[in-house]
């Protein structure tokens, strides 16, 4: 049996869910349709969405039709829930994108379809609501092709159930290949061929139909899911050896770990050990339980293959993105919170050990969330994409976990770098104890994270304590000296080092080396980056001096703007700490009529670098997890020495 994943996504409110819901009726998977302004939607199957109206979590549902085994995901449409959204797409066979005939094309459209078309994803549009007033299937049709791709081709009246093909879709098959060109002229091949040449054309991403209807009325889901049917092909190859890749992490009731796989090859069966993990030591664990999920339920198996998504318990620490067996890779994502906030509780109530377990079960299913114990604060911060998603939060801690947290107000978060080429040194001998490293900080490329270089010789560290050094550096974030937050963006270099064969023990080279990097950071010229959006926004042209104007205010750039006679389309970058609101601004003033498009665009330098440093005021001599100084030994008793004093005293200059 063919086996195909297929994704709905959707700007909040398009009627993804809608359509999922007739979908699953019309292939018999539920006897009634539910609706998600009724409450009853068989895939917002949390009470958090059902409360809400919207989708917050992927979740699948399994149809079956003509044969073939359907894994339809619904993905979350509202901006704050993308991470949950972009670690589904990995494992899609096809897409269905929802664009509302009346509302158009949406800021949430493009984050999503710049998202499948990065990662090639066949993608069919669903242009909805048709049966609404103001809906204009033409009008949005020009939209897609003018802000998503050209390559859109209208397949409602165009494309039978049984494949024939008509003549306006051949036509714009043919306009894309010189080749298939001459032989629509000469009129030589047979509807079988064309047809063979549309699979390939979107599954190559060359050509993407779009269908109209409405979901709500139950006009054109039928033709839609027949074209679905047709014109999506996969190749799966079940007697290679067995691969797959983790798409999302979840605990059911008895807080038992489940693990979501797609099997991208091969057969998996009960007991069988997958192996994850890259290097020379891969993890390798027993499966206990397959199990098949379909919305709330899930159904125990003895055996998955290639296509099929399904659920297993046994595996203690694949995350998601993580590539299984023929496929050791792990994916990394887009889409990357800007904003950091600290979880509130009543302490007096409530122990900070239960409520950080509580909030590590949801950063396994949710890594964006970067759950951090502020040891120094004894506080515990989370990394989030907006204030929505905090409601979220509370709730789910509410319901999951029987006690109630609030959230400070979300913050920017900074990260720090540095711009010019430091040696540091430390060194750390008390009283027996003993190790010395020596590290190169150079400025990294933006976006590099830490990035570590051995340059020590073997004769004088040996190779486990260089991998000690290696393994320290990257076992938690290091703190920037301006702010204390995250330093990124470094090239670490081991240039030498030493232990002693009876006085060295475990820590030591943490020690020494936390210090060389600290003294190192100290030399350096340090600078402070913040967050930046990358924007497109489109509005008429009356408009276009407010927006421009409001760019600049923001300390944002632009391209020079695209117009035509009755609209402007501005791009550029942004701080996200100025710009974070402008949507409501923008609607307000446009009176609903402009879009705004925004996407994580990276770190770059801070705009308002001072008065950051000066509103954080981080004490770097009161860290309690750091110290640029360097401890050394004289007379049985260990000293410290300063940062600006240490490297005088250094066993290896």
């Amino acid at each position: 049996m063919n086996r195909k994943t297929i994704g709905m996504f959707a700007h909040v409110d398009a009627g993804k869910t809608t359509l999922a819901e007739q979908l699953l009726y019309h292939t018999h998977s539920i006897r009634e349709r539910g609706r998600v302004d009724h409450k009853d939607a068989y895939l917002d199957s949390h009470e958090i969405e059902r409360a809400r109206g919207i989708t917050v979590f992927a979740d699948q549902a399994v149809m079956s039709y003509k044969g073939t085994a359907y894994y339809l995901i619904d993905t979350p449409g509202h901006v704050d829930f993308s991470p949950e959204m972009e670690r589904a797409v990995q494992v899609m066979d096809a897409a269905i994108l929802v664009i509302s005939a009346v509302e158009g094309i949406q800021g949430h459209t493009e984050t999503v379809w710049q998202l499948l078309h990065k990662h090639l994803i066949p993608t069919f549009f669903f242009i909805n609501k048709t049966d609404r007033v103001g809906a204009d299937v033409a009008r949005v049709l020009e939209e897609i092709r003018m802000h998503l791709t050209a390559d859109a081709c209208m397949i409602t009246g165009h494309f039978a159930a049984d494949g024939q093909i008509g003549e306006a879709l051949l036509e714009s098959m043919a306009e894309r290949d010189e080749t298939l060109l001459d032989t629509f002229l000469a009129g030589e091949e047979d509807n079988a061929f064309w047809l063979r040449t549309l699979q390939h054309q979107i599954r190559e991403h060359k050509l993407f139909p779009c269908a109209s209807g409405s979901a709500l009325q139950d006009i054109g889901v039928i033709e839609f899911l027949d074209q679905l049917h047709v014109l999506t092909t996969v190749d799966y190859d079940e007697l290679a050896p067995f691969g797959g890749r983790v798409y999302k992490i979840r605990h059911d009731h008895n807080g038992v770990r489940l693990t979501y796989i797609k099997a991208l090859s091969g057969t998996l069966k009960v007991r069988d050990e997958l192996c994850y993990g890259s290097g020379d030591d891969p993890i390798c664990e027993k499966v206990t339980r397959l199990l098949l999920v379909n919305g709330s339920k899930s159904q125990a198996v003895d055996q998955v293959s290639a296509g099929d998504l399904f659920a297993v318990t046994g595996l203690s620490s694949a995350e998601a993105g993580q590539g299984l067996g023929m496929y050791s890779d792990k994916l990394v994502y887009d889409m990357v919170p800007t904003l950091t906030a600290k979880v509130v509780f009543a302490a007096e109530s409530l122990n900070v050990k239960d409520v950080l377990k509580a909030f590590q079960v949801l950063n396994a299913e949710d890594p964006s969330l970067n759950v951090i114990w502020e040891e120094s604060l004894q506080e515990i911060h989370i990394h989030v994409m907006g204030l929505i998603q905090l409601e979220v939060l509370e709730q789910l801690v509410r319901e999951r976990f029987r006690f109630a947290v609030t959230f400070g107000s979300p913050e920017i978060l900074y990260k720090e770098t540095i711009a010019t080429t430091v040696n540091g040194y430390g060194h750390f001998e008390p009283l027996k104890h003993y190790a010395e490293v020596h590290l190169r900080l150079e400025p990294g490329e933006r976006g590099s994270g830490l990035t570590f270089r051995n340059e020590c010789h073997a004769n004088d560290l040996s190779i486990g304590n260089q991998n000690l050094v290696k393994t320290h550096l990257y076992e938690r974030d290091h703190h920037g000296l301006l702010t204390g937050m995250p330093l990124t963006d470094i090239v670490v270099t081991l240039l030498t080092g030493a232990g002693h064969n009876e006085h060295t023990h475990g820590g030591d080279f943490r020690e020494a080396a936390f210090r060389a990097l600290r003294q190192g950071l100290e030399k350096a010229e340090n600078i402070l980056l913040e967050p930046y959006y990358e924007y497109k926004i489109k509005v008429e042209i009356d408009d276009m001096g407010r927006v421009l104007s409001d760019i600049q205010r923001a300390s944002g750039v632009f391209e020079p703007p695209v117009t035509t006679p009755r609209h402007a389309v501005i791009t550029g970058k942004v701080p996200v700490a100025t710009f974070m609101d402008y949507s409501t601004e923008l609607a307000s003033f446009t009176h609903g009529r402009g879009i705004a498009h925004f996407v994580f665009g990276g770190y770059d330098r801070c705009h308002n670098e001072q008065a950051v440093i000066e509103r954080k005021g981080y004490r770097k001599d009161a860290d309690p997890l750091y110290s640029s100084s360097s401890i050394f030994c004289a007379k049985g008793h260990g000293y410290t020495v300063a940062w600006d004093e240490a490297e005088a005293k250094m066993h290896l200059l």
